[in-house]
C-alpha cells in the first residue's frame, strides 16, 4: 500500500505459480514474467533442476495468470545447442495466447565476470 506504487511484479518459472495466484493476487501483484526456456520436458527438468516437473502445467497456467493479471510476459532466455531448435514451435505455442514474448540473449555469468569477459579479457 505505498503511495504511488503502480505495479507489483513477480518473475518465476511458475512452478508453483498456480497454487499460490490467488495469494499473491490479493497481496496486490499485478505483473507476472514467467521464464519459459523449452517446451521439451527433459530440457525443462535440466534447467529448473526439479524432477518431475510437469510442463504442460506451464501451458494451462499461462491463461489464468493473463485473466487474474493485468499484465503477463514470457521470457524465453535462447541458448545455444539447448534450445535455439525450438524458436518456431515456441512462436506457435505462444502466438494466440494473450501475452507477451520476450527473447533474451543466453548471458553466461561465472562468480565475478561473465564467461564473455573471462573469454575475451574485458571487465
Amino acid at each position: 500500500k505505498l503511495e504511488g506504487l503502480k505495479t507489483i511484479a513477480v518473475t518465476t518459472n511458475g512452478i508453483n505459480l498456480t497454487r499460490l495466484l490467488p495469494r499473491l493476487k490479493e497481496a496486490g501483484l499485478n505483473a507476472i514474467n514467467i521464464s519459459l526456456d523449452t517446451l521439451v520436458p527433459a530440457k525443462f527438468e535440466f534447467i529448473v533442476r526439479r524432477k518431475g516437473t510437469n510442463l504442460s502445467s506451464k501451458a494451462t497456467m499461462l491463461i489464468p495468470a493473463r485473466i487474474c493479471l493485468l499484465y503477463l510476459q514470457v521470457n524465453c532466455v535462447v541458448m545455444r545447442g539447448l534450445n535455439e531448435d525450438e524458436l518456431l514451435d515456441f512462436v506457435d505455442f505462444t502466438k494466440d495466447l494473450p501475452l507477451d514474448v520476450r527473447f533474451i540473449e543466453y548471458m553466461p555469468f561465472d562468480g565475478k565476470y561473465s564467461s564473455f569477459e573471462i573469454l575475451y579479457g574485458v571487465g
